[in-house]
């Protein structure tokens, strides 16, 4: 491949990656690791490969036009199956706050553009097809799959953080925001270069916005958490636990639950708090600049703390989510020590 012909594929499938690039770069927490952002970016790409041969089933089998199915169909089946794979994240505790979010999203989103547009380069070897069209779907088409999933996935988390409604009804929103877009920049209203520079400067503009309240809200959530945690091992420490609400809610639990079960609740609660003190300080540390690795002690400990939700039960777990105020967040700091 000759330095000419090489430039339009480098200009098709490097923006999107380069551009998820600067988001990990400026994820001063280093909530995300690079292997499991690879591991994203392939699943998208699987991702593409499906939607692949069901947008060309649903073609065949429908009389839709293929005008008509891009502008009206195709964006509810692509950001469906994108959107699995941040739903899969969440759930299993992958995501906590906006800047993983984002930055999980996009990849999703830039995995599925990646293949989308080496295909589209493959397809094409035999045609001319001039730069600006590279230039439209490098900078533009790339940018909005990504765009839309990130989208996606910081709606998807802030709605779950703060409400307790069904999964599928919190999810709801940010899917149909990001069909909405897609669909949008579909149909290209105005002359598609115009288009792909909105989508190029606005995009960068909303994630940088949400990249510093993000940061914010993660200040204040280890400030807030490094006291309720350590306020919970000092009572426990102390031996003054039977005077707080904490005490008077365990001898409450004492009627519903054997001896030997609520003395595993106070070693959960116990074990839960010094893990999560541990987890903020690694995320102080990593935003410091400091890549601490998780000791042995640590893992141990977090083997224990599983060891005593199997132990405690599905009831017991449900009873004491009151006391440990378990969010999202909570959560997932407890993902991160573990992993």
């Amino acid at each position: 491949m000759n330095p000419i012909s090489a430039l339009p594929a480098a200009i098709g499938l490097l923006p999107v990656l380069v551009f998820l690039a600067v988001l990990l770069f400026y994820d001063s927490y280093k909530l995300v690791k690079l292997r499991a952002v690879i591991t994203v970016i392939v699943a998208g790409a699987g991702v593409a490969g499906i939607c692949y041969y069901l947008n060309g089933m649903v073609i065949e089998r429908s009389e839709i036009d293929f005008a008509s199915f891009s502008h009206f169909v195709a964006p509810f089946i692509e950001e469906l199956l994108k959107g699995l794979i941040v739903f899969f994240l969440i759930r299993l505790r992958r995501i906590g706050f906006l800047i993983d979010a984002a930055i999980f999203g996009f990849a999703v989103g830039a995995g599925f553009a990646v293949v989308e547009n080496a295909y589209y380069y493959v397809a094409r070897l035999s045609v001319d097809v001039g730069i600006g069209t590279w230039i439209i779907r490098g900078f533009g088409t790339a940018i909005m799959h990504g765009g839309t999933t990130a989208v996606f996935a910081m709606i998807s988390v802030n709605r779950i953080e703060r409400s307790n409604a069904n999964w599928l009804i919190a999810l709801l929103p940010g899917y149909l925001l990001a069909v909405v877009i897609h669909s949008v920049y579909n149909l290209s209203f105005l002359p598609p270069i115009y288009t792909a520079l909105i989508v190029l400067v606005t995009l960068p503009m909303l994630l940088f916005v949400i990249f510093q309240r993000s940061e914010k809200s993660i200040g204040e959530w280890l400030g807030t958490g490094f006291d309720a945690d350590a306020e919970v091992l000092r009572l426990i420490n102390s031996g003054k636990l039977t005077d707080s609400p904490l005490g008077t809610y365990l001898s409450a639990l004492k009627e519903k639950f054997t001896g030997p079960i609520i003395a595993d609740i106070l070693c959960y609660i116990r074990l839960h708090s010094e893990l999560a003190l541990r987890a903020k300080g690694l995320l102080i540390m990593r935003e410091s600049g400091f890549d601490v690795p998780i000791d042995d002690e640590t893992r141990s400990k977090f083997d224990e703390l599983q060891y005593l939700q199997q132990s405690i039960g599905k009831t017991g777990q449900l009873a004491i989510q009151p006391m440990l105020h378990l969010s999202h967040k909570d959560l997932w700091q407890l993902y991160m020590l573990g992993k």
